[in-house]
């Protein structure tokens, strides 16, 4: 059961959904994150025509968070069609600061239920020094 929190952070990515700059590939993302302090830190994908400058919409949050001053995260909501989990790229720098992070997972078009992660499961073999 997803927790009225929870669903904040979905809305939440929802409406950053909407600023996706998705020209080549047409997949919008959205997330919110939601950090220790409490506040929320949204993200969108923003693309490149040379592909290997885009940015996830994962990683914009975390870097808008780390950006304020945020080190220390409890939960992530992605928004996308098809209700598509973090690239392993993103899967890297969330570990970096929540190994225990729970992601939540939506489709964009409302099908299906909101799927649920920790982090170490969906990268269980993180890199670190």
């Amino acid at each position: 059961m997803v927790s009225p929190t929870e669903r904040r952070l979905i809305a939440e990515a929802r409406d950053a959904r909407r600023s996706a700059y998705a020209r080549y590939s047409k997949f919008r993302v959205g997330t919110a994150l939601l950090a220790a302090s409490g506040r929320v830190y949204r993200g969108c994908n923003v693309e490149n025509a040379s592909y290997g400058l885009t940015v996830c919409a994962e990683r914009v949050a975390f870097f808008n968070a780390v950006t304020a001053g945020e080190r220390h995260f409890v939960a992530l909501a992605v928004v996308s069609d098809g209700a598509a989990t973090p690239c392993g790229a993103c899967r890297q720098v969330m570990a970096e600061f929540a190994p225990e992070l729970k992601v939540l997972v939506a489709d964009a078009r409302r099908r299906g239920p909101v799927k649920t992660f920790l982090l170490n499961e969906l990268l269980p073999s993180r890199f670190s020094l």
